[in-house]
């Protein structure tokens, strides 16, 4: 016998027939971008640590994959001067890319003379992070993700949240495109009294689904949010009716929120402009969906499966100012990304892909 082989945990190969599927459904999303007028890009699969480190928040930073400086550079280090974090600074001068949108805006501010804003992008490429693997949850995946920057108009959201809609009916997947917005949360931090814990607050509440209302709560607490606070969280929780009901509940809740009535405001905008256009999904106000990146300043998209309980299919939002890191404040922009190994498993599952692309080129 010989020597067993494998790859990675959380990555896997494409045998033919799967890259078929998989190239079927880069195909359909391409497709759908370049009809809204968007164009592609390409970054490196490696970007400088400090472009990616602190961009994701405190759980993101320990997903990111570091690249270890090539050649004999460990020869020649003298470990005993630094201690570990010091020398992963020396040692790792690179990473793999956690997304698409933060090396987005690196390319953006380094290639400002070279682009006309608004500047409308796509990007279908690899990323990888540290995580467990499970089902739906892999280390290296590809997203493919749609973007404009240099404009606030909200008119970008509609026409993003109708890419969604466009995108899932060609696949034939029936979903729920779920909105929010982070102000609106930053003014429910402010309600309960923790407008400090605004970060902690939002990456608790995102994981919800995952790990249900109490455990929520737990988690909450260990990031010392009191009890009376964490009570006065339930009444948002509570909220029901259509979204505009839910709206104006909200207006009544949290009307002391500066904050929180600019984010309404613009919820309702976007609702007000769906209202002129006929979609084939339903779009519902959640405000349980917080996305747990901290990049995130205004709205915010996330789409689940209706018939088949997975995880998010994509998901996105408004960030104002990450390009302000690379040098160029107050660039607003808003993007969302479709996970196409998520929707492959869906579309597997649920035996959506058309018969034509089962089979190769047939010779006679």
């Amino acid at each position: 016998m010989g020597k067993t082989v494998s790859i990675p945990k959380g990555t896997r190969d494409f045998l033919p027939f799967e890259m078929r599927r998989r190239n079927y459904i880069f195909t359909t999303i391409r497709n759908v971008f370049e009809q809204y007028g968007y164009v592609a890009i390409e970054t490196p699969s490696m970007e400088n640590l400090s472009t990616l480190m602190g961009k994701y928040g405190e759980e993101g930073d320990k997903l990111l994959f570091k690249i270890l400086n090539s050649g004999d550079f460990l020869a020649k280090a003298d470990f005993s001067e630094h201690n570990a974090n010091k020398w992963i600074s020396v040692l790792c001068e690179k990473g793999l890319r956690y997304d698409l949108t933060v090396p987005f805006a690196r390319f953006v501010v380094q290639h400002r003379e070279e682009i006309t804003l608004p500047f409308k992008r796509y990007q279908m490429q690899a990323v990888w992070r540290a995580d467990k693997p499970q089902k739906g949850r892999y280390r290296e995946f590809f997203q493919c993700d749609v973007d404009v920057i240099g404009s606030k108009s909200m008119l970008n959201e509609v026409e993003l949240i109708q890419i969604e809609d466009d995108v899932f009916s060609r696949f034939g997947i029936n979903v729920v495109i779920k909105l929010n917005n982070r102000k609106i949360l930053a003014g429910i931090a402010e309600y309960i009294g923790a407008e400090d814990k605004i970060v902690d607050i939002t990456v608790a509440i995102d994981k919800l689904d995952k790990i249900g209302i109490e455990n929520v709560r737990n988690e909450l607490r260990t990031k010392g949010i009191s009890d009376e606070a964490i009570i006065k969280l339930q009444p948002i929780f509570d909220l029901s009716g259509s979204n505009e009901e839910k709206l104006h509940q909200l207006k009544n809740l949290l009307t002391f929120s500066q904050t929180a009535m600019q984010g309404i405001a613009e919820i309702e905008e976007i609702f007000s402009h769906l209202s002129c256009i006929q979609l084939h999904n339903s779009v519902e106000l959640d405000l349980t969906l917080a996305r747990g990146l901290n990049y995130y300043t205004g709205a915010i998209i996330e789409v689940k499966a209706k018939d088949f309980a997975f995880g998010s299919l994509s998901g996105g939002g408004r960030y104002d100012n990450l390009t302000g890191i690379f040098g160029i404040p107050d660039m607003s922009g808003v993007g969302i990304s479709f996970g196409a190994d998520r929707i492959y498993d869906v579309m597997s599952e649920l035996e959506l892909f058309p018969k034509s692309v089962e089979s190769g080129t047939r010779v006679l």
